[in-house]
C-alpha cells in the first residue's frame, strides 16, 4: 500500500503560481511513475502530468504543456507540481497517484493510488 497525501493548493489570481507537493508513505516510491490529474465540477478526472520513476522521464497534457513542472525526490517519497500562469480554467481539484509502470501512464485507470486531492482555485 501507498499513502499519498497532497497538499499546497490554494485561491490564486489569473497569471499565478502554485506549487503542489504529494508525500508518500508505505512503499518505496522509487517502485512507482508518478502523476497529477485533475477534476473540475461536471466534469471527468483529466490527466496532467506524469514524471516516470526515475524522474528522467516526463509527460504533459497539452493544455498545461510549458506553464507546469512536475518533479520527484525519491530520498524524500515527495514529488511537485509547479503551476505557473495559472488560467481560470486550471481551477480544478488536483489529485497524485502512483502507478507501477516505469514511465507512467496518461489513463486514471491505470493508476494504483490515489491521494485525497487538494483545491485549486484561479479567479479571473
Amino acid at each position: 500500500q501507498v499513502q499519498l497525501v497532497e497538499s499546497g493548493g490554494g485561491l490564486v489570481q489569473d497569471g499565478g503560481s502554485l506549487r503542489l507537493s504529494c508525500t508518500a508513505s508505505g512503499r518505496t516510491l522509487s517502485n512507482y511513475a508518478m502523476g497529477w490529474f485533475r477534476q473540475a465540477p461536471g466534469k471527468e478526472r483529466e490527466f496532467v502530468a506524469t514524471v516516470s520513476r526515475s524522474g528522467g522521464s516526463t509527460h504533459y497534457a497539452d493544455s498545461v504543456k510549458g506553464r507546469f513542472t512536475i518533479s520527484r525526490d525519491n530520498a524524500k517519497s515527495t514529488v511537485w507540481l509547479q503551476m505557473n500562469s495559472l488560467k481560470p480554467e486550471d481551477t480544478a481539484v488536483y489529485y497524485c497517484a502512483a502507478d507501477r509502470s516505469v514511465y507512467g501512464e496518461v489513463r486514471a485507470v491505470e493508476y494504483d493510488y490515489w491521494g485525497q486531492g487538494t483545491q485549486v482555485t484561479v479567479s479571473s
